[in-house]
């Protein structure tokens, strides 16, 4: 079930043409990454990993409560980069989740935490096996397929990520004994015109642009809610 390398492209594009704004934009995105520092129970590391860092939501939340001594941010997005926060501890990587293979971590004081980004991995297979290989300490909270579950539906489209059972199998095939927890969230809108604006700046979509013009009409007349759903599969191991 792997994502195409042409996908990748334009998740890419998507999330750097609105890195400047993103912020005003990935409300679920931050509350997503505050839920998942909440979850580390070990106070202190020697390096943290944040794959696909966006713009330094995980940082922020975890430079409250987390001592380390090494942070590296790894994103595929230059714009995203420079916007993500800098000092003396935090090292900036430009790359895909592969580029952790070439990152030197001790496996048993190290993190290694996602939020809001491995769904968008063209093998999600490789890249939880990469993870397991390199830390025993592992966050991660991922989309999953029922993510605009709803607005799917109506638009007779298939989701461009994974599906949680095939998430939940192959992470549990790498990482044994690892803890899942699945959350809820839903994002109100006055229209279904600010939703699709919300869509395609937030970068949540991951650059998808399956729908003609008449049917975005069509979703616009027919889509019930007034709200977005998201699913985040969780997995823990500390």
């Amino acid at each position: 079930m792997p994502i195409e390398d042409n996908k990748i492209l334009n998740i890419v594009d998507e999330f750097s043409r609105f890195a400047n704004r993103y912020k005003n934009y990935n409300s679920i995105q931050s509350k997503v990454a505050s839920t998942l520092v909440s979850k580390i129970e070990i106070q202190s590391y020697d390096t943290i990993v944040d794959l696909g860092c966006g713009d330094g939501e995980i940082y922020k939340n975890i430079n409250q409560s987390i001592f380390f001594e090494h942070f590296i941010a790894l994103d595929y997005s230059k714009e995203m980069l420079n916007i993500h926060p800098s000092n003396s501890k935090i090292k900036k990587i430009y790359g895909d989740f592969s580029k952790l293979n070439d990152i030197d971590l001790d496996y048993n004081t190290s993190l290694i935490i996602s939020s809001s980004a491995l769904q968008w991995s063209p093998s999600i297979e490789k890249t939880i096996s990469l993870i397991s290989s390199k830390s025993s300490k592992i966050n991660l909270a991922i989309f999953t397929s029922n993510t605009f579950k709803t607005l799917h539906k109506i638009a007779n489209i298939s989701s461009p990520i994974y599906d949680i059972n095939y998430l939940k199998e192959i992470i549990s095939k790498y990482i044994p004994n690892i803890t899942f927890e699945t959350k809820s969230y839903k994002l109100d809108f006055d229209s279904t015109k600010d939703m699709l604006r919300y869509i395609k700046r937030s970068g949540v979509s991951g650059g998808e642009k399956r729908l003609s013009l008449r049917d975005t009409r069509t979703l616009i007349e027919k889509y019930p809610l007034k709200y977005l759903e998201f699913e985040i599969l969780f997995a823990i191991k500390l």
